[in-house]
């Protein structure tokens, strides 16, 4: 099933660089005063190669963001700004953080290792979201003049003994470097290159599903490359001069995150939904049109964050709607959606998303699928106080405020070759970029 490989990985040199200055989160969580704070931190901030900005005279001198990041990368790697491992390795990789909302402390665990790209009909990746067009273009381009993965794909396993962290963990002394991000999560690696432990780590995934957490346009983008680039089969081979597994050519594999999803570690928190730029909205006339499918209750104007109290104690699908006139709980009449959800897949009907962008953005708002794919009128928000915020300001028409998909369900629609509708998960916290790179040459 799934096949892994240590690799001699790219980083950072701590002696010319601290970590914590130069790493970044994942390029499409990056805003745009994040991207301006990380080009101040560093002139190594790896920001100037996964999403530089581009320069006034770019076209007069043939330059471009790709072309820059290319020489960047070229340079970091000649001052020794970045290093190469000596052996080939996987790196545990811990990631201790506060819950968003709470005061709860967890920790997640898991390995950065490569990891072979297998088509979804192999049935040993499989994916949970539709992915667009536009963000694969751009990774493309990168990964075109770069020849490098410069972060991880974040992968799910089942592991319900904990077996993959018991071989990472369970005697790790001092990490060997960390890095505290702006949401304050403290993200730790181990080198991991004993030949011994790392083939008992190899065996111990063989069996193994995977399924992409977050990533999936970089994994789309990555395994369009690696087939672009594949030999003859007779110049393929899985392992080197120390009997230890290596994809059979470069392109082959791409740099990943494994996490355990029977973990407690595994935290998803709620994508809301913004609509703007309506060509005609009136609140009451949605009110009305929405008692069709939803019972509809006008609440007390309240901070977000009681909102989200008021929908996590609901049971059955619910959602807060919000506009310049006040806040709605909606919660979904059975009857009524099941004629009109009736064409999906029964764990999709089972999903809060399946109701919101069926039933509320296609048939009440007239946002079809390729409008909401194109993001014409629909933003995507993390920050509840933010989605509202758009709302009351006039910003945006309405906001939805909605729960989380749950583990269970990301596992039965994706296994069962499913998608959800984009950006229906956000696993927090993210992984860091540029804690490890996979250089393909």
């Amino acid at each position: 099933m799934a096949s892994i490989y240590p690799f001699r990985a790219w980083r950072y040199n701590p002696s010319a660089v601290r970590l914590q200055d130069v790493v970044t989160q994942p390029y499409d969580k990056i805003s745009p005063a994040m991207q301006e704070a990380y080009y101040q931190r560093s002139p190594y901030n790896l920001v100037r190669i996964i999403l530089g900005l581009p320069e006034l005279f770019d076209a007069e001198h043939g330059e471009n963001v790709y072309t820059r990041a290319c020489r960047d990368f070229k340079a970091w790697r000649e001052q020794s700004i970045l290093v190469q491992e000596k052996d080939p390795s996987i790196f545990a990789y811990a990631q201790r953080f506060r819950v968003p909302g709470t005061d709860e402390i967890k920790e997640r665990r898991g390995f950065i290792a490569l990891g072979k790209l297998h088509e979804y009909a192999d049935q040993v990746v499989f994916r949970h979201e539709q992915t667009l067009s536009k963000p694969k273009s751009d990774r493309l381009n990168l990964l075109k003049a770069t020849h490098a993965h410069f972060g991880q794909i974040f992968m799910l396993y089942s592991d319900p003994a904990g077996s993959v962290e018991k071989i990472l963990y369970e005697n790790a002394g001092p990490a060997d470097a960390e890095a505290t991000d702006e949401y304050d999560v403290l993200h730790r690696i181990w080198r991991v290159s004993d030949p011994a432990a790392i083939r008992l780590l190899t065996s111990t995934m063989a069996d193994k599903k995977l399924i992409i957490a977050d990533g999936h346009h970089r994994y789309e983008t990555a395994l369009n490359y690696s087939k672009e680039h594949a030999p003859p089969a007779l110049a393929r081979t899985e392992h080197n001069a120390n009997d230890l597994p290596q994809p059979a050519y470069p392109e082959a594999a791409v740099m990943m995150s494994f996490v355990n999803m029977d973990s407690d570690g595994l935290v998803i928190l709620p994508t809301h939904r913004v609509v703007h730029s309506l060509p005609s909205f009136e609140p009451a006339v949605f009110a009305r049109a929405a008692e069709q499918f939803f019972a509809v209750e006008k609440l007390s104007e309240a901070p977000a964050a009681s909102y989200i109290d008021t929908l996590r104690q609901q049971a059955g699908t619910v959602f807060v709607a919000v506009t310049r006139n006040g806040a709605l709980l909606l919660r979904s009449k059975p009857e009524a959606a099941e004629a009109v959800l009736a064409s999906l897949p029964e764990n999709q009907r089972r999903l809060d998303l399946s109701h919101l962008h069926t039933i509320i953005l296609d048939k009440l708002l007239g946002l079809d699928a390729e409008k909401v794919r194109e993001q014409t009128n629909l933003r995507y928000l993390r920050d509840a106080v933010e989605a509202v915020d758009q709302a009351q300001r006039g910003e945006a028409d309405i906001t939805f405020l909605t729960n989380p998909v749950t583990m269970e369900q990301l596992r039965e629609v994706a296994f069962a070759g499913s998608v959800m509708p984009q950006k229906s998960t956000d696993f927090f916290p993210k992984l860091l970029s540029g804690l490890t790179i996979y250089a393909l040459e």
